[in-house]
């Protein structure tokens, strides 16, 4: 205990030098913590979104926007597609279950849904208040809805048009919620969902001028996306390329377009990642070149340890509890520092409708950080403690 104190006073006699070095260390530390922390995240927000549904078909566009839009609803749909269409496609014998998504409004931000009770139970949601709906222009609030905006059940709102949730007021239609979801750590947390009757019955009411209006509007129906299972997996060859080839739609696969999605984040994270790495080796020559230098500069002071009767291997162990305090304190800083940023990276997409990112969980992954920062001070701190170890306390004498 002794070593360990003498070491920690050691380290602050040089105030400047042990506080760049700590800086390295941490930053090093922190974006390193920054790429696990997201990078969990984000493939588990993505897998449990995913989750059942083989292919997504969808008006003639990007694949990748077809995904983000109708699944994860962090994009804007390239258009819509013919009910009568959608309807054929489910009779095919390649389909198990096909919901259908239609999107276009939304309120303070948050994305309207309208879909079918299916949607719900693909999720696996629970009303933890109030009842799904039951009849048209009611709806269903996510958790994360019902937080941000103080939804209860029994409360109304009215729509507005595009996703942006700042066009013109559906006025005259206002939605009525009949429950509160329960939190699921999914995407429809953050949605607000009701029947497709109701996004029908809103545009049809505010489009139609007469009665003949409304049965063609009626007749011309369509949806944005629809999401399908297969029936079998040999689908999986041959569903795509019908939808492609001989229809109006584009189908794309979500294995697919998330693959080529996280390819490219991939290329942003080994970015951050090697800035990390730089970072500990820069704080690793700076460890080395503070210890090597106290090694010369504190001649005296281990002269007076040996002659006290410290054994040469107390003096090796002082200048590594000197490093490994760094690492102790780097990595405090750097766990606090990594969970900081990525805490405001998360409240920055929660206040864009995306991607559910925290920064207040522990991750397992998170364990090896501390560890390689005691590697990284260890190694730095390992020829100078050698040569603190084969020092002669009677040159040392002498040499005064």
């Amino acid at each position: 205990m002794k070593t360990v104190a003498l070491a920690f006073r050691y380290l602050w006699s040089r105030p400047l030098a042990a506080l760049l070095n700590l800086l390295l260390l941490t930053l090093g530390l922190a974006s390193i913590t920054f790429v696990v922390l997201v990078g969990e995240q984000v493939g588990r927000a993505f897998e449990r979104d995913l989750a059942g549904i083989d292919v997504v078909v969808g008006a003639k566009g990007s694949p990748m926007q077809l995904i983000l839009s109708g699944v994860f609803h962090i994009d804007v749909p390239a258009g819509n597609i013919a009910l009568s269409d959608v309807r054929e496609l489910e009779k095919s014998p390649a389909v198990r279950k096909l919901i259908p998504l239609s999107l276009g409004d939304a309120f303070r931000g948050f994305r309207i849904v309208g879909t079918t009770p299916e949607y719900l139970r693909h999720y696996r949601m629970r009303v933890a208040s109030g009842s799904e709906w039951t009849k048209t222009m009611e709806a269903v609030v996510g958790a994360d809805v019902a937080r941000t905006l103080g939804f209860k059940a029994g409360d109304a709102f009215v729509g507005n048009h595009g996703l942006g949730g700042m066009g013109d007021a559906h006025g005259n239609h206002p939605y009525r919620i009949s429950g509160v979801l329960a939190p699921c750590g999914c995407v429809v947390d953050r949605l607000i969902v009701t029947s497709t009757e109701s996004v029908w019955q809103v545009h049809e009411k505010e489009m139609a001028m007469d009665e003949d209006d409304r049965k063609a509007l009626e007749e011309a129906r369509e949806i944005t996306v629809a999401l399908i299972s297969y029936r079998t997996p040999l689908a999986a060859v041959t569903f795509p390329r019908y939808v492609n080839t001989q229809t109006e739609m584009q189908a794309a696969a979500p294995a697919i377009e998330i693959t080529r999605l996280l390819r490219m984040l991939g290329v942003g994270s080994e970015v951050l990642q090697g800035i990390g790495a730089v970072l500990l080796l820069s704080a690793a020559l700076s460890v080395f070149v503070a210890l090597w230098n106290a090694v010369r500069e504190r001649r005296a002071d281990l002269a007076m340890l040996r002659m006290l009767g410290a054994t040469p291997a107390k003096v090796a162990a002082l200048l590594l509890c000197e490093a490994l305090w760094l690492a102790v304190l780097a990595s405090i800083l750097g766990l606090l520092a990594g969970h900081a940023l990525t805490s405001l990276v998360g409240s920055l997409l929660q206040a864009q409708g995306s991607l559910p990112i925290s920064g207040w969980h522990w991750l397992p992954e998170e364990t090896w950080i501390p560890a390689l920062a005691m590697a990284v001070a260890a190694a730095a701190a390992l020829i100078p403690a050698a040569s603190a170890y084969r020092t002669d306390v009677a040159h040392l004498l002498n040499s005064r």
